[in-house]
């Protein structure tokens, strides 16, 4: 891997309703605030990236609509239409491909849309998407297939949306910080067995942008750069009954391809903190099993043993994570904001101590169909 640096970042809070911001303004706002977090102006910007989706902004050709706002005037722009941390590796590659700096913005108004609508249309149109399947049910699916295969109780994960809620209540741009208990989760009202409410994150409102840059472009910014030492991205078969949904394969080799590239040998003990996308309770101990940190069906024992917990070896979302914040498209993005404030030693109240190694993590399809790694340094 070639030095590149993330030398910028900014996010929106992220809420329930943003009615007074349409979407330009919130990737404005963003911009601009990432652009002043690095010290960098517009001019040393060649290439932008921004990350949108059609059906959830409801009209053809969304990018077009946050160009101007991005910065993008007279510039190399393209859109991805997937998850922020895809187009991050997309502005990656411009970077390491000769350009000298990437703004990559995301941008989501769930609030505008019904996102049962907009999931569905993921799946197969003839076999699939009539029975009314969407991201929830799926997800549902996949959560009973994982508890029944090793054991795992609704209990267990609730103790996953304990954990990251109350880890919210030290972030300000956190949609939903509470102090809940298990029983709070287990009481909580049901949405697709054994969903209940409280096991799953908010459709939220926000924005988040970063700036990825040369060595050269990161010598000029103000702020403190974190390296971009490994990243990689997989897909399994897009017919979710083609695939072992207990079994996340996408993760497993795009996290060794990312530990390879950083020269990672053991994760456990050179990660000092994981930013995961938990868009449900049971992503995490699946997830972390994924990325080789947990063997199979034993991710919960990382909680309950307290490693996971902001007082443990391995603090995972000490965000909140996606549970308490759920921006499509934009969830991942904060996934790497977060790692970067946490090796600037910026995080406020949640940081972690002594942090200089993270992973970053974000998903594109249904249930983790892909996912992307990234593993931040905040030495060159």
């Amino acid at each position: 891997m070639n030095d590149v640096a993330i030398a910028g970042v900014a996010q929106t809070g992220h809420e329930s309703r943003k009615d007074n911001m349409i979407y330009a303004d919130m990737v404005f706002d963003v911009v601009t605030s990432a652009l002043e977090d690095a010290g960098l102006t517009l001019d040393d910007i060649d290439s932008v990236v921004t990350v949108s989706n059609d059906f959830l902004d409801g009209r053809t050709i969304s990018g077009m609509a946050v160009g101007d706002a991005s910065g993008g005037q007279d510039k190399n722009i393209s859109t991805v239409e997937g998850d922020g941390t895809f187009g991050a590796f997309y502005g990656l590659m411009r970077v390491l491909s000769g350009y000298g700096a990437s703004i990559v913005v995301a941008h989501s108004k769930g609030s505008e849309c019904d996102i049962r609508y907009v999931t569905n249309g993921m799946f197969d149109p003839i076999y699939q998407r009539l029975l009314g399947i969407e991201a929830i049910s799926a997800s549902a699916m996949q959560a009973g297939e994982y508890m029944q295969r090793y054991g795992v109780s609704e209990e267990q994960l609730a103790a996953v949306s304990v954990k990251n809620h109350g880890n919210a209540r030290n972030n300000p741009y956190a949609h939903l910080p509470m102090d809940i208990s298990i029983d709070d989760v287990m009481k909580s009202r049901p949405i697709a067995d054994p969903l209940k409410k409280l096991d799953c994150g908010p459709v939220s409102d926000g924005a988040a942008a970063i700036i990825i840059a040369s060595p050269e472009i990161a010598a000029k910014a103000t702020s403190t750069p974190v390296w971009v030492k490994g990243v990689a991205h997989c897909a399994e078969d897009y017919m979710i009954g083609d695939r072992d949904l207990a079994v996340p394969v996408a993760l497993k080799d795009a996290a060794r391809r990312a530990y390879d590239m950083a020269g990672i040998k053991n994760p456990a003990e050179e990660l000092d903190l994981v930013e995961l996308y938990d868009a449900f309770s049971y992503m995490e101990p699946l997830w972390l099993e994924g990325l080789g940190l947990a063997e199979a069906g034993k991710g919960m024992s990382l909680l309950e043993k307290g490693v996971t917990t902001m007082e443990g070896s391995l603090p995972v979302n000490p965000s909140g994570g996606v549970l308490s914040s759920h921006p499509v498209l934009v969830a991942g993005l904060v996934r790497i904001i977060e790692s970067v404030l946490q090796l600037r030693g910026q995080a406020g109240e949640r940081q972690v101590k002594n942090a200089t190694s993270a992973l970053a993590h974000g998903i594109n399809g249904p249930c983790g169909q892909s996912h992307c790694v990234w593993i931040l340094n905040k030495d060159k």
